[in-house]
């Protein structure tokens, strides 16, 4: 799908949590300086999984601090609040709060019935602790846990409220409940690509005039006890290496795996007429996107036929000589790094006619579903400026044909499309300019 000039989409305000910190200047600065953000990992046990390193959001502490600036009533409520809401979610709410606030947002220039939230979130896990007094109960004589007796003795001790720390629905619905937001709220729940299926769907939904602002926005973190064993046996995971800051090499002939990390991102999208009624400063305008699920059914080639899918929706009607750059998944596996770039040359020619190609997982690894946002707000960031290169890129695979940014002083033009896929084969992307009055 992509934009009909009758009703433009526009983006008026952005929020970052990331590996590189917790602001927009940190992230943008980082990316160029070519900073690392994966360490040595505090929040999982170290010597027991298969890795010991990776990239967490470390500066957010869930203190009040990290969600900007706040009216004293929301600022009571989200402490209140706070017992309920796991890392992720605390993590997507202080985003949404930050990009509410560099848009302006205040009571009296948005309609209430009229601004919504639309939310990509993985599924959540829950840590071990919240059952472990109710399992305790439950143990026999002979010290083996006994199902009998969960429903008497072990149920009552877990914490009533601990399923709402964990339901992915629950940013939107936090976000919306602290700033009394009743317009269309909506939660996508697809891995990686949910952050360009949410701006997807409130570009839609504000195209069709069912909301006039939106917050957008992912949230994801893949560094929790359970979570990142089930990625160690799941996924290919990049090996452990004394220099860290090297285990994530997308595209480079010697990659290995991805590497895990955590943060999330989001944006206030507007229809233009309402962001030009209240005086807004305009960062950048959608003008398409595109979604697709492919599955390892269709063949060996399923992650690059979803891929060419997102890559056309997304372009629409526009030539590819008129995308600045593309924002690639880069996720760093031998197998989703082939199949995106044969899905790049496919749509795009080869490495001498494609648009310039980055990523940012280099930096700090796979965000999970926040990734997705977090890349795109770099992207719309640089544009008009240089380019941020592909950190770890120093040996480009030759079954990797892209038009891979290097170093410095490539321009990122005045547009990009900024592209992620699961290993699933579940693709999104978006396509973002340059606003133009």
């Amino acid at each position: 799908m992509h934009t009909d000039p009758s009703q433009r989409i526009v983006i008026t305000g952005l929020g970052v949590v990331t590996p590189l910190g917790n602001d927009i200047e940190p992230l943008l600065s980082g990316l160029r300086e070519g900073r690392s953000g994966i360490r040595t990992l505090t929040r999982v046990p170290l010597g027991v999984l298969p890795v010991n390193h990776g990239a967490e959001a470390a500066e957010f502490t869930g203190h009040i601090d990290d969600y900007g600036p706040l009216e004293k009533t929301v600022k009571r409520n989200i402490r209140k609040g706070s017992k309920v809401m796991c890392r992720e979610i605390e993590m997507g709410v202080a985003v949404a709060q930050r990009a509410m606030a560099d848009a302006g947002f205040t009571h009296d220039a948005f309609d209430r019935d009229r601004t919504g939230v639309v939310y990509g979130c993985d599924y959540i896990m829950s840590l071990p602790d919240e059952y472990a007094a109710g399992m305790q109960a439950c143990l026999d004589e002979e010290g083996k846990f006994s199902f009998t007796r969960w429903g008497e003795q072990g149920l009552p001790k877990v914490n009533p409220l601990w399923l709402l720390k964990y339901l992915p629905n629950m940013p939107a619905s936090h976000i919306a409940i602290y700033n009394d937001l009743r317009g269309a709220n909506n939660s996508i729940t697809v891995r990686e690509a949910s952050a360009g299926n949410a701006i997807g769907e409130a570009y839609s939904t504000l195209r069709r005039g069912h909301a006039d602002a939106l917050v957008v926005g992912s949230t994801g973190s893949r560094i929790h006890p359970l979570r990142t064993l089930h990625a160690s046996m799941q996924e290919t995971l990049a090996s452990d290496r004394d220099d860290c800051e090297s285990m994530s090499r997308p595209f480079n002939r010697d990659r290995d795996g991805g590497v895990l990390g955590e943060g999330a991102g989001a944006m206030m999208l507007e229809t233009l007429a309402h962001a030009e009624k209240r005086g807004a400063k305009i960062l950048g305008e959608v003008v398409g996107y595109g979604s697709s699920a492919v599955g390892p059914a269709a063949g060996d080639e399923y992650l690059k036929t979803a891929i060419v899918n997102v890559l056309r929706a997304a372009m629409g009607a526009a030539s590819p000589n008129e995308i600045g750059h593309i924002n690639a998944h880069g996720l760093g596996t031998p197998q989703s790094d082939a199949g995106e770039a044969a899905a790049i040359a496919q749509v795009f020619g080869d490495a001498s006619s494609q648009p310039p190609v980055t990523t940012v997982k280099g930096h700090f690894g796979n965000l999970g579903a926040g990734g997705g946002m977090v890349e795109a707000i770099a992207s719309l960031c640089s544009l008009g400026n240089e380019l941020f290169p592909i950190r770890n890129l120093t040996d480009l695979d030759s079954n990797c044909p892209i038009n891979a940014v290097t170093g410095s002083g490539t321009p990122s033009g005045d547009s990009f499309i900024s592209v992620n896929v699961t290993p699933q084969g579940q693709a999104s992307s978006v396509h973002i300019r340059r606003f133009a009055a």
